[in-house]
């Protein structure tokens, strides 16, 4: 998906650029923390989906 954006240069110079400006070192950290922030965004989705809908909403005629 990113290659379809910036072209396959873009993602070599975006990959040399966090390389440089993260070291060696902090990439892996980086890594972890983006998948464990993505796995909880997609948790909280999940969370909303299954709450229950308002009885109002669902009974569009109960007020006429």
């Amino acid at each position: 998906m990113v290659a379809e954006i910036f072209g396959m240069d873009g993602v070599i110079v975006l990959l040399v650029a966090v390389a440089v400006l993260f070291g060696g070192s902090q990439i892996p950290k980086l890594a972890r923390s983006l998948g464990s922030a993505r796995s909880e965004f997609k948790k909280g989705l999940g969370d909303v989906r299954d709450e229950p809908v308002a009885e109002a909403v669902a009974r569009p005629d109960a007020g006429a």
